[in-house]
Order: structure tokens, then sequence, then C-alpha cells
């Protein structure tokens, strides 16, 4: 469907196949935490650093909504739950298909995290919002995490589940965590025929921990990242995702990379 390819290179550069997505979806689970705070600016820092896309829900997309500026792509996130939860993991829809095309979105995201108590439920979500995604020729993202009880999440055979899921059941982009090497990531990405890209997951101690995972995930054949808090969070935001930039899109090192987020200092 040629919709949803016009869409999708709206979020995944043309050029490189690969992608930098900067979720900012936290208010939902976490509230108005560091970086985000103020929306708007936290997308225009991360739309002139070069960034492809940003994740938003939807009563933030007016709010983020620059009207200025380098352009970036819109994905609408459709999942929620609140880190007030007794099951926290266990995500509900907010969000259609429908509502997120009438916000101007290149793309929507559902977070299905299995083996939570919810799994049944979260997989006939994904179900119903990949039918959607097909009649409207929407792209769609899933974040797809291992967290039952006594999983481990970063576990490559996991992950790679993860991942397989995902296209399973229709995704066009799957975002899963990374499992701390190329070797073990490759498996994941090889058993999975479409885009996958890395979370962040939680704020890392330096940044040149990031560029290391993403460096890693990029040569065990991943197509990007999808990263919140390590970007939105970052001492220089536009810097950090210029590092990037230079990183998924350039093929730069991660020397090569640090050097450009030391040097903008």
């Amino acid at each position: 469907m040629i919709g949803k390819l016009v869409r999708l290179e709206r979020i995944i550069n043309r050029e490189t196949g690969r992608t930098i997505i900067v979720p900012m979806d936290h208010g939902v689970s976490s509230g108005p935490i560091e970086g985000i705070v103020d929306i708007k600016k936290a997308v225009e820092d991360v739309a002139e650093g070069g960034a492809d896309a940003v994740v938003l829900h939807k009563g933030m997309v007016k709010a983020g909504h620059r009207g200025r500026g380098r352009d970036i792509g819109l994905i609408v996130h459709l999942s929620a739950s609140t880190d007030w939860a007794p099951t926290r993991n266990d995500k509900t829809l907010v969000c259609t298909v429908e509502e997120a095309i009438k916000l101007g979105a290149d793309g929507v995201s559902i977070h299905i995290n299995i083996g939570a108590d919810l799994e049944r439920e979260m997989l006939r979500d994904f179900g119903i919002v990949s039918k959607a995604c097909e009649e409207w020729g929407m792209p769609l993202l899933a974040m797809v995490y291992g967290r039952g009880k006594d999983m481990n999440q970063y576990d490559p055979k996991v992950v790679a589940h993860c991942a397989r899921l995902g296209a399973e059941l229709g995704a066009d982009i799957v975002k899963v965590p990374y499992t701390g090497s190329p070797e073990t990531f490759a498996p994941a990405v090889e058993g999975c025929p479409v885009l996958v890209v890395i979370a962040g997951g939680p704020k890392m101690k330096t940044e040149r921990e990031v560029l290391e995972m993403v460096y890693g995930a990029l040569q065990a054949g991943a197509n990007g990242l999808s990263i919140g808090r390590n970007v939105f969070q970052a001492k220089d935001r536009v810097q950090m995702v210029k590092a990037l930039y230079k990183l998924v899109h350039e093929n730069a090192s991660v020397e090569e990379a640090l050097s450009l987020l030391e040097g903008g200092r």
C-alpha cells in the first residue's frame, strides 16, 4: 500500500533505511519528568539535532507542535499504564488509529509486555490495531518487552521472541531491549523480517555508554533506535542527537560520535 510506504519514509531515512526515534510518552507513566516538562522545547531540540521521529500521546500532539523549524515524523502512542498501578506492566489502549490519523500522525505505536498478567488482552489489542493499520495504510511500531514474573527482559532468547512476535502480528517496526553485545543481539534481528530498533532503558551514567550500545546494535544489523530518557534528559540533547545521527546515518565510530558531542560544549 503506497500510503504506508509514504508515511514510513517520514519515519525512516529513505537513504539509509535507519531511524532515530525519540519517545516522549513518559508523561502518562511517570508524569512531567525532567526533559519533557516543556514538550514543545523537547521536540524542537531533537528535531534540530536530526531525529527522524518522536512518539507522543494524543494530548501532547498539539502541545508539541511548533509550526516552524525542521520537520520531524510523528508517531502517536496508543497504549498506557502508570507507575502507580499494581500491575504497571499491563497496558491498555487509550487511542485509536483513526484518532491518530486526525492528529496528522505518520505512524502509531503500541506497547506489549509478554509474560505480564494481561498478556492475552495486550495481544488481542495488538491484533486489532494491526488490522486497522493495514486498512488505513498506517505504519505500526510495536514496543515488545519480556516482563513476566522471573523473566529477564535482556535475555537473548526473550528478546528474539519479542522481536519475532512483533513481526508475526503485523508490526512494521519492532522495538526491543538491547541484549548487551552484537553477538547476542544478532539472533533477534535475524529472526525478525521487519525493521528492528533498540530501546534505551533507564538513564545511563555516561554518554559513551549510550553510544556504545547503539553502535553495538547497528553492528548486529539493527535499523536504529527508539531512545527516550538517554536523549531528552541528556546534558545537551541537540548535540546528543547529532552524535547519534553520526552513528546511525553516517556509520561513524563511537569515538567520532563522542568527539562531536564533546566538541559541542
